[in-house]
């Protein structure tokens, strides 16, 4: 293991040990550590094309139909971020709750 020194301003190094803290991190050098690998993977995947356009997720949520404007209001939200959006899947479960499947990218 190399030993490095850096200078960085009072506010990114308090921004460090907040995150060392809350991750239950001994010490900065092991937040530092994992702050750097995790930029080295992204930049590789943004290099090679693989970034955000292969990222997907299913959102999948049960709600009641019978919800003031919900239906409405969930079919704006989709559309309004239509970039995202894959395809979306409706089941009725019952008379009241309805079943949604979203992909996304």
């Amino acid at each position: 293991m190399q030993r490095i020194t850096i200078t960085i301003d009072d506010d990114l190094a308090q921004e460090i040990d907040k995150r060392a803290q809350s991750r239950g991190y001994q010490n900065r050098s092991e937040a530092v550590r994992d702050l750097v690998r995790a930029g080295i993977v992204q930049t590789r995947m943004e290099s090679s094309g693989r970034g955000a356009a292969n990222c997907v997720a299913a959102l999948t949520y049960v709600y009641d139909q019978g919800t003031r404007d919900l239906p409405k209001r969930l079919g704006n939200a989709f559309r309004d971020h239509h970039d995202l959006s894959i395809a979306t899947m409706r089941v009725a479960l019952d008379h009241d709750s309805c079943m949604e499947v979203a992909l996304l990218r």
